[in-house]
């Protein structure tokens, strides 16, 4: 019983992000996902305590696959982030000329 319950806590949980990124409007959806990483902490945090409740072989490669995934997932976030504010900066230094 306890698969099935993780196999609908996946399924609500990839319906619900589903609906809410679908409604977002494409000039917002660069901010919000950049603001947003926490989320990906929390797929990080997740898979860790997958990781710690694993029994067998397959189970510890799913969670290590999950960790592993989630961390590229948020270190990747926060670059294309920071990418996204050097557009904004100005080009000239020190000052008016």
């Amino acid at each position: 019983m306890d698969g099935f319950v993780a196999l609908y806590i996946f399924m609500l949980a990839a319906f619900t992000g589903h609906v809410i990124i679908s409604r977002v409007p494409v000039i917002l959806h660069t901010p919000l996902m950049s603001g947003s990483n926490f989320v990906h902490g929390i797929v990080v945090v997740g898979g860790m305590v997958a990781l710690a409740h694993a029994d067998t072989n397959l189970e510890r490669a799913i969670g290590f696959l999950a960790v592993l995934l989630g961390a590229g997932n948020a270190v990747g976030g926060y670059v294309v982030t920071e990418r996204m504010l050097e557009m904004f900066k100005s080009s000239k230094k020190g000052g008016k000329q």
